[in-house]
Protein backbone atom coordinates (compact mmCIF):
# COMPACT_ATOMS: atom_id res chain seq x y z
CA UNK A 1 0.00 0.00 0.00
CA UNK A 2 1.94 3.31 -1.26
CA UNK A 3 2.54 5.75 1.42
CA UNK A 4 -0.10 8.96 1.23
CA UNK A 5 1.96 12.30 1.99
CA UNK A 6 0.20 15.02 3.73
CA UNK A 7 -0.02 17.96 1.64
CA UNK A 8 0.01 16.06 -1.65
CA UNK A 9 -2.90 13.50 -2.24
CA UNK A 10 -6.84 13.59 -2.01
CA UNK A 11 -8.94 11.45 0.02
CA UNK A 12 -12.45 10.58 -0.98
CA UNK A 13 -15.66 9.70 1.14
CA UNK A 14 -18.89 7.57 -0.12
CA UNK A 15 -21.34 9.36 2.27
CA UNK A 16 -22.40 12.81 3.29
CA UNK A 17 -23.50 12.43 6.89
CA UNK A 18 -21.68 13.65 10.05
CA UNK A 19 -18.93 10.89 10.17
CA UNK A 20 -17.88 11.78 6.42
CA UNK A 21 -17.90 15.94 8.04
CA UNK A 22 -15.75 14.75 10.87
CA UNK A 23 -12.98 12.91 8.71
CA UNK A 24 -13.48 15.65 6.25
CA UNK A 25 -11.99 17.79 9.19
CA UNK A 26 -9.22 15.59 9.89
CA UNK A 27 -7.98 15.05 6.57
CA UNK A 28 -7.95 18.79 5.63
CA UNK A 29 -5.95 19.17 8.73
CA UNK A 30 -3.05 17.33 7.71
CA UNK A 31 -3.69 18.91 4.14
CA UNK A 32 -5.28 16.19 1.88
CA UNK A 33 -7.77 17.39 -0.13
CA UNK A 34 -11.00 16.09 -0.03
CA UNK A 35 -14.12 14.87 -2.39
CA UNK A 36 -17.40 13.23 -0.83
CA UNK A 37 -20.03 11.63 -3.32
CA UNK A 38 -23.10 11.89 -1.64
CA UNK A 39 -27.21 12.48 -2.96
CA UNK A 40 -27.60 14.67 -1.18
CA UNK A 41 -26.96 18.49 -1.63
CA UNK A 42 -27.14 19.69 1.79
CA UNK A 43 -25.16 16.51 3.37
CA UNK A 44 -23.02 17.93 6.06
CA UNK A 45 -20.03 16.60 4.71
CA UNK A 46 -20.61 17.66 1.03
CA UNK A 47 -21.05 21.30 2.57
CA UNK A 48 -17.31 21.13 3.88
CA UNK A 49 -15.02 19.13 1.39
CA UNK A 50 -13.52 20.09 -1.52
CA UNK A 51 -15.83 18.67 -3.79
CA UNK A 52 -19.21 17.33 -3.52
CA UNK A 53 -20.49 15.03 -6.24
CA UNK A 54 -23.65 15.25 -6.14
CA UNK A 55 -24.78 11.33 -7.21
CA UNK A 56 -25.96 7.94 -6.30
CA UNK A 57 -23.48 5.67 -4.85
CA UNK A 58 -24.47 3.17 -8.18
CA UNK A 59 -23.65 6.11 -10.43
CA UNK A 60 -21.02 4.97 -12.39
CA UNK A 61 -19.94 7.74 -13.90
CA UNK A 62 -20.06 9.22 -10.31
CA UNK A 63 -17.65 6.66 -9.06
CA UNK A 64 -15.10 7.02 -11.94
CA UNK A 65 -15.07 10.83 -11.53
CA UNK A 66 -13.91 10.22 -7.43
CA UNK A 67 -11.92 7.46 -8.60
CA UNK A 68 -9.97 10.15 -11.54
CA UNK A 69 -9.69 12.62 -8.46
CA UNK A 70 -8.99 10.74 -5.71
CA UNK A 71 -5.39 8.57 -4.43
CA UNK A 72 -7.59 6.39 -1.58
CA UNK A 73 -11.36 6.06 -0.51
CA UNK A 74 -13.01 5.14 2.52
CA UNK A 75 -16.88 5.20 3.55
CA UNK A 76 -18.49 6.60 6.61
CA UNK A 77 -21.72 4.39 6.75
CA UNK A 78 -21.88 0.69 6.34
CA UNK A 79 -24.73 0.55 4.14
CA UNK A 80 -22.69 2.05 1.23
CA UNK A 81 -23.51 -0.88 -1.23
CA UNK A 82 -20.36 -3.15 -1.40
CA UNK A 83 -20.63 -3.21 -4.98
CA UNK A 84 -19.71 0.42 -5.15
CA UNK A 85 -16.40 0.10 -2.90
CA UNK A 86 -15.39 -2.83 -5.58
CA UNK A 87 -15.67 -1.05 -8.37
CA UNK A 88 -13.35 1.79 -6.79
CA UNK A 89 -10.73 -0.78 -5.68
CA UNK A 90 -10.30 -2.08 -9.06
CA UNK A 91 -8.47 1.56 -9.41
CA UNK A 92 -8.11 3.14 -6.32
CA UNK A 93 -7.07 2.25 -2.79
CA UNK A 94 -10.09 1.52 -0.84
CA UNK A 95 -9.90 0.86 3.01
CA UNK A 96 -12.06 -0.69 4.54
CA UNK A 97 -12.46 -2.94 1.47
CA UNK A 98 -15.92 -3.78 -0.16
CA UNK A 99 -15.84 -7.36 1.58
CA UNK A 100 -15.16 -6.29 4.62
CA UNK A 101 -17.92 -3.94 4.80
CA UNK A 102 -19.83 -6.80 3.23
CA UNK A 103 -19.38 -8.86 6.32
CA UNK A 104 -20.84 -5.84 8.31
CA UNK A 105 -24.08 -5.67 5.96
CA UNK A 106 -25.13 -9.21 6.92
CA UNK A 107 -25.66 -10.03 10.37
CA UNK A 108 -25.57 -13.43 9.57
CA UNK A 109 -22.39 -13.70 7.89
CA UNK A 110 -21.18 -11.19 10.83
CA UNK A 111 -22.01 -13.67 13.37
CA UNK A 112 -20.13 -16.33 11.34
CA UNK A 113 -17.38 -14.24 11.29
CA UNK A 114 -17.20 -13.69 15.21
CA UNK A 115 -17.63 -17.52 15.63
CA UNK A 116 -14.33 -18.06 13.15
CA UNK A 117 -13.05 -15.26 15.11
CA UNK A 118 -13.60 -17.31 18.41
CA UNK A 119 -15.16 -14.59 19.73
CA UNK A 120 -18.93 -15.87 21.36
CA UNK A 121 -22.19 -13.86 20.26
CA UNK A 122 -25.38 -14.38 21.97
CA UNK A 123 -27.10 -18.01 20.46
CA UNK A 124 -29.21 -17.06 17.13
CA UNK A 125 -30.86 -18.78 14.30
CA UNK A 126 -30.92 -17.68 10.75
CA UNK A 127 -34.22 -17.11 9.32
CA UNK A 128 -34.43 -17.51 5.42
CA UNK A 129 -37.84 -18.92 4.89
CA UNK A 130 -40.93 -20.63 6.46
CA UNK A 131 -39.16 -23.86 7.36
CA UNK A 132 -36.12 -22.12 8.99
CA UNK A 133 -39.47 -19.84 11.66
CA UNK A 134 -40.94 -23.41 11.73
CA UNK A 135 -37.62 -24.67 13.29
CA UNK A 136 -36.68 -22.63 15.37
CA UNK A 137 -35.75 -23.65 18.41
CA UNK A 138 -37.58 -22.46 21.80
CA UNK A 139 -34.55 -21.49 23.89
CA UNK A 140 -34.00 -18.97 21.80
CA UNK A 141 -37.33 -17.34 23.06
CA UNK A 142 -37.50 -14.74 24.06
CA UNK A 143 -35.67 -13.15 21.70
CA UNK A 144 -35.17 -10.37 19.34
CA UNK A 145 -36.26 -10.51 15.74
CA UNK A 146 -33.51 -8.91 13.29
CA UNK A 147 -33.08 -7.98 9.50
CA UNK A 148 -30.59 -9.56 8.56
CA UNK A 149 -29.22 -6.56 6.36
CA UNK A 150 -30.01 -2.74 6.57
CA UNK A 151 -30.88 -2.52 9.93
CA UNK A 152 -29.42 0.42 12.63
CA UNK A 153 -29.91 2.46 15.53
CA UNK A 154 -32.80 -0.67 16.59
CA UNK A 155 -34.91 -0.33 13.44
CA UNK A 156 -35.67 -3.55 11.51
CA UNK A 157 -35.58 -5.40 14.89
CA UNK A 158 -38.81 -6.43 16.88
CA UNK A 159 -38.69 -8.35 20.29
CA UNK A 160 -40.73 -11.63 20.68
CA UNK A 161 -41.51 -13.39 23.66
CA UNK A 162 -43.43 -16.64 21.86
CA UNK A 163 -43.65 -18.25 18.36
CA UNK A 164 -46.90 -16.26 18.00
CA UNK A 165 -45.06 -12.98 17.99
CA UNK A 166 -42.31 -14.36 16.53
CA UNK A 167 -44.34 -15.28 13.10
CA UNK A 168 -46.15 -12.17 13.14
CA UNK A 169 -42.61 -10.14 13.83
CA UNK A 170 -41.53 -12.10 10.39
CA UNK A 171 -44.53 -10.85 8.40
CA UNK A 172 -44.62 -7.21 9.63
CA UNK A 173 -40.49 -7.29 8.37
CA UNK A 174 -41.75 -8.52 5.22
CA UNK A 175 -40.77 -12.15 5.58
CA UNK A 176 -37.38 -10.50 4.27
CA UNK A 177 -34.26 -13.01 5.70
CA UNK A 178 -33.64 -11.97 9.46
CA UNK A 179 -31.54 -13.35 12.04
CA UNK A 180 -33.19 -14.31 15.81
CA UNK A 181 -31.26 -13.60 18.99
CA UNK A 182 -31.67 -14.87 22.48
CA UNK A 183 -32.65 -12.19 24.89
CA UNK A 184 -29.82 -12.11 27.03
CA UNK A 185 -29.80 -10.83 30.97
CA UNK A 186 -27.53 -7.52 30.37
CA UNK A 187 -25.84 -5.51 32.90
CA UNK A 188 -24.23 -2.97 30.35
CA UNK A 189 -23.09 -2.45 26.85
CA UNK A 190 -19.47 -1.42 26.05
CA UNK A 191 -17.91 -1.09 22.50
CA UNK A 192 -13.82 -0.86 21.12
CA UNK A 193 -12.71 1.06 18.60
CA UNK A 194 -9.62 -0.12 16.81
CA UNK A 195 -7.99 1.15 13.90
CA UNK A 196 -5.51 -1.32 11.51
CA UNK A 197 -3.18 -0.88 8.89
CA UNK A 198 -2.30 -2.73 5.38
CA UNK A 199 0.77 -3.86 7.80
CA UNK A 200 -1.06 -5.68 10.02
CA UNK A 201 -0.86 -2.94 13.17
CA UNK A 202 -3.62 -2.50 15.39
CA UNK A 203 -4.38 0.29 17.69
CA UNK A 204 -7.02 0.95 19.92
CA UNK A 205 -8.60 3.53 22.02
CA UNK A 206 -9.82 2.93 25.68
CA UNK A 207 -13.02 0.00 26.35
CA UNK A 208 -16.20 2.75 26.25
CA UNK A 209 -19.31 2.36 28.15
CA UNK A 210 -22.67 3.15 26.29
CA UNK A 211 -25.70 3.65 27.13
CA UNK A 212 -28.86 3.33 24.28
CA UNK A 213 -31.89 5.03 24.42
CA UNK A 214 -34.56 3.25 22.31
CA UNK A 215 -31.96 1.93 20.05
CA UNK A 216 -30.02 5.21 19.47
CA UNK A 217 -26.63 5.50 21.54
CA UNK A 218 -27.22 8.12 24.47
CA UNK A 219 -24.49 8.34 26.72
CA UNK A 220 -20.34 6.91 26.43
CA UNK A 221 -18.31 7.16 29.13
CA UNK A 222 -14.31 6.79 29.08
CA UNK A 223 -12.63 5.15 31.32
CA UNK A 224 -16.07 2.94 31.62
CA UNK A 225 -16.71 2.95 34.65
CA UNK A 226 -18.32 -0.46 35.56
CA UNK A 227 -15.56 -2.59 33.58
CA UNK A 228 -13.06 -4.63 35.77
CA UNK A 229 -9.41 -4.22 34.03
CA UNK A 230 -9.67 -8.18 33.14
CA UNK A 231 -13.02 -7.23 31.03
CA UNK A 232 -11.60 -4.58 29.35
CA UNK A 233 -8.61 -6.64 28.30
CA UNK A 234 -11.09 -9.06 26.92
CA UNK A 235 -12.72 -6.84 25.06
CA UNK A 236 -10.02 -4.64 23.40
CA UNK A 237 -8.18 -8.48 22.41
CA UNK A 238 -11.58 -9.39 21.06
CA UNK A 239 -12.39 -6.81 18.97
CA UNK A 240 -8.60 -6.87 17.56
CA UNK A 241 -8.74 -10.61 17.10
CA UNK A 242 -12.09 -9.69 14.89
CA UNK A 243 -10.44 -7.07 12.69
CA UNK A 244 -7.10 -9.24 12.00
CA UNK A 245 -9.41 -12.00 10.55
CA UNK A 246 -10.90 -9.75 8.72
CA UNK A 247 -7.94 -8.21 7.01
CA UNK A 248 -9.78 -5.46 7.96
CA UNK A 249 -7.87 -1.70 7.05
CA UNK A 250 -9.21 1.54 8.39
CA UNK A 251 -11.44 2.15 11.89
CA UNK A 252 -13.96 -0.52 13.19
CA UNK A 253 -16.12 -0.78 16.05
CA UNK A 254 -17.06 -3.61 17.82
CA UNK A 255 -20.01 -3.72 20.75
CA UNK A 256 -19.85 -5.70 22.93
CA UNK A 257 -22.82 -7.18 25.77
CA UNK A 258 -22.05 -7.55 29.32
CA UNK A 259 -24.25 -10.04 31.09
CA UNK A 260 -25.28 -9.80 34.58
CA UNK A 261 -22.99 -13.19 35.21
CA UNK A 262 -19.81 -11.07 34.06
CA UNK A 263 -19.60 -13.01 30.90
CA UNK A 264 -18.75 -11.00 27.58
CA UNK A 265 -20.54 -11.43 24.10
CA UNK A 266 -20.22 -9.50 20.93
CA UNK A 267 -23.14 -7.62 19.61
CA UNK A 268 -22.09 -6.45 16.32
CA UNK A 269 -19.72 -4.38 14.68
CA UNK A 270 -19.28 -1.21 12.31
CA UNK A 271 -16.81 -0.79 9.01
CA UNK A 272 -16.17 3.29 10.00
CA UNK A 273 -15.95 5.61 12.87
CA UNK A 274 -18.66 5.08 15.43
CA UNK A 275 -20.60 7.63 17.77
CA UNK A 276 -19.36 6.04 20.77
CA UNK A 277 -16.18 7.37 19.77
CA UNK A 278 -16.94 10.82 19.02
CA UNK A 279 -15.05 11.75 22.53
CA UNK A 280 -12.13 10.69 21.25
CA UNK A 281 -12.14 14.16 18.72
CA UNK A 282 -11.50 16.00 22.94
CA UNK A 283 -10.34 13.75 25.18
CA UNK A 284 -7.53 12.25 23.08
CA UNK A 285 -4.36 13.10 21.45
CA UNK A 286 -5.57 11.32 18.39
CA UNK A 287 -9.11 11.49 17.39
CA UNK A 288 -10.97 7.68 15.78
CA UNK A 289 -11.06 10.43 12.66
CA UNK A 290 -7.34 10.88 12.83
CA UNK A 291 -6.67 7.41 12.63
CA UNK A 292 -9.05 6.67 9.55
CA UNK A 293 -7.28 9.29 7.37
CA UNK A 294 -3.91 7.71 8.56
CA UNK A 295 -4.91 4.47 7.94
CA UNK A 296 -6.00 5.30 4.31
CA UNK A 297 -3.07 7.31 3.84
CA UNK A 298 -0.75 4.45 4.62
CA UNK A 299 0.63 6.70 7.60
CA UNK A 300 1.87 5.42 10.81
CA UNK A 301 -0.38 4.46 13.26
CA UNK A 302 0.22 5.72 16.71
CA UNK A 303 -1.34 4.53 19.95
CA UNK A 304 -4.07 7.06 21.01
CA UNK A 305 -3.60 8.66 24.38
CA UNK A 306 -6.74 9.66 26.85
CA UNK A 307 -5.74 12.40 27.91
CA UNK A 308 -8.80 13.77 30.46
CA UNK A 309 -11.62 11.50 31.35
CA UNK A 310 -14.83 12.22 29.69
CA UNK A 311 -18.64 11.79 28.89
CA UNK A 312 -20.13 12.17 25.73
CA UNK A 313 -24.14 13.50 24.94
CA UNK A 314 -25.45 12.35 22.24
CA UNK A 315 -27.55 15.54 20.61
CA UNK A 316 -31.24 14.43 18.50
CA UNK A 317 -33.38 16.50 17.02
CA UNK A 318 -35.61 16.59 19.93
CA UNK A 319 -34.35 19.00 21.83
CA UNK A 320 -35.35 21.17 19.13
CA UNK A 321 -38.83 21.49 20.19
CA UNK A 322 -40.40 21.94 23.29
CA UNK A 323 -43.10 20.19 25.12
CA UNK A 324 -45.56 21.92 23.05
CA UNK A 325 -43.92 20.39 19.84
CA UNK A 326 -42.90 24.70 18.63
CA UNK A 327 -39.70 24.54 17.00
CA UNK A 328 -36.46 26.26 19.76
CA UNK A 329 -32.91 26.74 19.76
CA UNK A 330 -31.30 24.51 22.78
CA UNK A 331 -29.69 26.98 25.55
CA UNK A 332 -26.30 26.79 24.15
CA UNK A 333 -24.90 29.65 25.62
CA UNK A 334 -25.90 27.80 29.21
CA UNK A 335 -24.20 24.58 28.28
CA UNK A 336 -21.05 26.09 27.49
CA UNK A 337 -20.89 28.15 30.52
CA UNK A 338 -20.21 24.55 31.96
CA UNK A 339 -16.54 23.79 31.97
CA UNK A 340 -14.92 21.28 30.06
CA UNK A 341 -17.47 21.37 27.29
CA UNK A 342 -17.23 20.93 23.56
CA UNK A 343 -19.89 21.33 21.76
CA UNK A 344 -20.28 19.69 18.43
CA UNK A 345 -22.92 20.42 15.95
CA UNK A 346 -23.33 18.75 12.46
CA UNK A 347 -25.31 21.24 10.24
CA UNK A 348 -28.08 19.59 9.83
CA UNK A 349 -30.61 22.33 8.60
CA UNK A 350 -34.00 20.51 9.60
CA UNK A 351 -34.62 18.82 13.11
CA UNK A 352 -36.79 16.26 13.84
CA UNK A 353 -37.00 13.48 16.23
CA UNK A 354 -34.93 11.00 16.37
CA UNK A 355 -32.17 12.63 14.06
CA UNK A 356 -28.79 12.78 15.54
CA UNK A 357 -28.08 16.35 15.25
CA UNK A 358 -24.68 16.84 17.18
CA UNK A 359 -22.62 15.76 20.21
CA UNK A 360 -21.57 17.30 23.42
CA UNK A 361 -18.38 16.07 25.16
CA UNK A 362 -17.92 17.06 28.70
CA UNK A 363 -13.60 16.69 29.59
CA UNK A 364 -12.43 17.14 32.77
CA UNK A 365 -9.78 15.98 35.53
CA UNK A 366 -11.72 13.30 37.15
CA UNK A 367 -14.61 11.27 36.00
CA UNK A 368 -16.16 12.40 38.91
CA UNK A 369 -15.99 16.24 37.70
CA UNK A 370 -17.07 15.14 33.77
CA UNK A 371 -19.88 13.36 35.09
CA UNK A 372 -21.02 16.63 37.86
CA UNK A 373 -20.72 18.48 34.64
CA UNK A 374 -22.90 15.93 32.40
CA UNK A 375 -25.44 16.05 34.27
CA UNK A 376 -25.87 19.65 34.64
CA UNK A 377 -25.77 20.00 30.87
CA UNK A 378 -28.22 17.21 30.73
CA UNK A 379 -30.32 19.39 33.15
CA UNK A 380 -30.34 22.54 30.94
CA UNK A 381 -31.20 20.56 27.90
CA UNK A 382 -34.16 18.28 29.51
CA UNK A 383 -32.25 15.11 28.92
CA UNK A 384 -32.34 11.97 31.25
CA UNK A 385 -29.76 11.86 33.48
CA UNK A 386 -30.16 7.62 33.82
CA UNK A 387 -26.31 6.48 33.22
Amino acid sequence: MPVLQPGSATLGVLGGGQLGRMFVHAAQTLGFRTVVLDPDAESPAGLVAHEHLKADYLDAQALDALSERCDAITTEFENVPAQALNALARRRVVAPSGAAVAVCQDRADEKAHFRASGVECAPHALIRGAADLAAVDEALLPGILKTARMGYDGKGQVRVRSRVELDAAWQALKNVPCVLEQMLPLALELSVIVARGADGQIVQFPVQQNLHRDGILAVTQVPAPAVSDALRAQAAESAARIAASLAYVGVLCVEFFVLQDGRLVVNEMAPRPHNSGHYTLDACDLSQFDLQVRAMAGLPLVAPRLHSPTLMLNLLGDLWFDAQGRERTPPWDQVLALPGTHLHLYGKTNPRAGRKMGHLNITAADAQQADQVARQAASLLGLPRDW
